[in-house]
């Protein structure tokens, strides 16, 4: 007799409940910029939108997006699939050193560069012997544009480099047999592969980059979030600010329909496991070593010239009699901090996950891409909306560690979602079929067969949201209990201020603090590529006469 096995599914009415909450939740901050831009009036409301300010913010910001996100994608692809194909030098040290930017927050990069490059800068000063007086000015669209694609562009390099190494190099084996060449099989059946992972990267720059503050604001770059932060801070009706962020709102939204479309709606978890190979070394032959200047040349820009200076002015701070002490203080309110709200992201973004990846369909999509509204707003925007619904509805959790947790949640919650996404597309339904087949009930099986199995993706998403959550800025000024200042508020302050000797003992435990999360993912890539090598030496044994072969070590 036939058994006909369903796809076995969580409790949907408790996945959807959850999901609805952890949705509600995410769009808090735009429902207080409706209910607070609805107090001007129609009329009002049509002023600010068609005001030749609002079109010029929206062009520019809009365009750095895109500059940002375009910059990143051209540099992260070639970048993932040289330190994952290719012969390239020192490969396993690049794989670390080109994602360590990711722990730099814009702020602190924004200020490295407008110390260093800036027209009366530390490189100035040195070319004044040599008859140069004045640099280019680095403020404005071109410093916002370097510096915001530097400190994000491994967003789209870790992603890539991931889909790189689980691709079954089958399908670019049998082009090259048709009689295709190494561009056009690239072009043709690699990349297309690679574009959920691209989209999924794109996806956060694009988002890091309208919701930036930092690096804008030192670059007198303007953009919706500085406008607004101007607005908030300077007037006493915040209403026309509320007005700015729904259009930014409505960018974010735009920006999800492009994802949403680029990814499509192909699975791609395998079949069987059976089919997993390594794909061979490409040699780079003259370009190899180009190709590892060019490796260094982009982590001197990214990472040793903002570590540079941070150095320098740490010299100089402790020169000046600057403490040491009060920073330890700071390290641990910011790993308690993060940590809280990485805990509080994964943790709702599971039945999010569930409900996109086993429950399809407009409900679930829907929930999804509400998640993502909060990390498109700025900061202070979910902050003062957080401090709205902290005061009207639980002031006993107003200014405490748990609404600040919860405001690093609605913030970073994408970053959750993606990554355990992700993992649960790679994870078969039939595996959870057997198990339900054999008598598990439905939380066992998600204990024992789901979890293990999705575990990278839940530690990818944890260490983003917590690296995120380090670097956060405005949401922290606003809500952190009274006398709790962090790392991040800590550099701010001092750099408001031009103490900048105060700022670098700060930032720089800011930055080697941040590296932890970052590497966790560069440790889980490389028990990748130690596995993507035991199957190269076994391929390559396998190719000996018998009398020449020598074990490989398993595992």
């Amino acid at each position: 007799m036939a058994v006909r096995l369903g796809r076995p599914r969580p409790r949907a009415p408790v996945a959807l409940a959850l999901g609805l909450a952890v949705a509600t939740a995410a769009v808090l901050p735009a429902a207080y910029l409706v209910v607070r831009a609805a107090e001007v009036g129609g009329d009002r409301i049509l002023e600010i939108l068609t005001a030749r300010r609002t079109v010029e913010l929206l062009v520019r910001t809009s365009g750095l997006a895109v500059a940002v996100t375009g910059a990143s994608v051209l540099i992260a692809v070639p970048l993932a699939w040289l330190t994952v194909r290719s012969d390239l030098p020192a490969r396993r040290i690049w794989v670390v050193l080109t994602a360590l930017p990711l722990a730099i927050p814009t702020y602190v990069g924004g200020f490295a560069f407008v110390a260093a490059l800036g027209p009366r800068g530390m490189v100035q000063s040195w070319l004044e012997p040599l008859g140069v007086e004045r640099l280019p000015s680095i403020y404005g669209f071109p410093g916002a544009f370097l510096v915001l694609t530097l400190f994000s562009y491994p967003y789209v390099l870790l992603t890539v480099r991931a889909a790189l190494r689980r691709l079954d190099p089958g399908m670019e084996e049998a082009s090259r047999i048709l009689g295709h060449g190494s561009w056009a099989t690239f072009l043709r059946v690699t990349l297309p592969q690679l574009r959920p992972s691209i989209a999924a990267g794109s996806l956060l720059v694009a988002l890091y980059t309208l919701s930036d503050f930092g690096a804008v604001s030192l670059l007198r770059f303007d953009s919706f979030t500085r406008a607004i932060f101007v607005q908030y801070r300077g007037a006493i009706d915040r209403s026309g600010a509320a007005v700015l962020g729904l259009v930014l709102v409505a960018l974010t939204i735009a920006v999800l329909a492009g994802e949403t479309r680029a990814r499509g709606r192909a699975t791609y978890h395998r079949l069987h496991a059976g089919g997993a190979r390594a794909a061979p070394v490409v040699r780079l032959g003259a370009w190899r070593w180009p190709a590892a200047g060019a490796c260094a040349l982009l982590v001197g820009i990214a990472l040793v010239l903002p570590m540079g200076v941070i150095v320098y002015w740490l010299q100089r701070g402790l020169a000046a009699g600057e403490p040491l002490r009060l920073t330890f203080g700071l390290a641990g309110n910011s790993l308690q901090a993060a940590a809280l709200g990485a805990l509080a992201a994964v943790a709702a973004a599971w039945p999010v996950a569930v409900l996109s990846v086993r429950h399809p369909g407009r409900l679930s999509s829907l929930i999804e891409r509400a998640t993502y509204t909060g990390y498109a707003l700025p900061g202070i925007v979910v902050a003062l909306a957080l401090v709205f619904f902290g005061i009207r509805v639980v002031p006993a959790l107003y200014q405490t560690r748990t609404m600040l947790a919860f405001a690093y949640m609605v913030l970073f919650l994408p970053q959750a979602v993606g990554a355990i996404r992700s993992s649960l597309l790679q994870v078969n339904p039939s595996l959870e079929e057997a198990a339900r087949l054999l008598g598990d009930r439905p939380l066992t099986t998600l204990r024992r067969v789901v979890l293990p199995l999705t575990r990278p993706g839940v530690l990818a998403g944890g260490a983003l949201v917590f690296l995120t959550a380090m670097k956060e800025l405005p949401a922290t000024l606003l809500l952190a209990p009274t006398g709790y200042s962090t790392l991040a508020t800590q550099v701010w302050n001092a750099t408001v201020e031009a103490f900048f000797g105060r700022a670098a003992a700060p930032a720089l435990a800011l930055v080697l603090l941040s590296t932890l999360p970052m590497a966790l993912l560069v440790l889980r890539e490389r028990d990748g590529e130690l596995d993507t090598d035991r199957d190269r030496d076994r391929e390559r044994a396998a190719e000996l006469p018998e009398e020449d072969r020598v074990p490989v070590a398993p595992g």
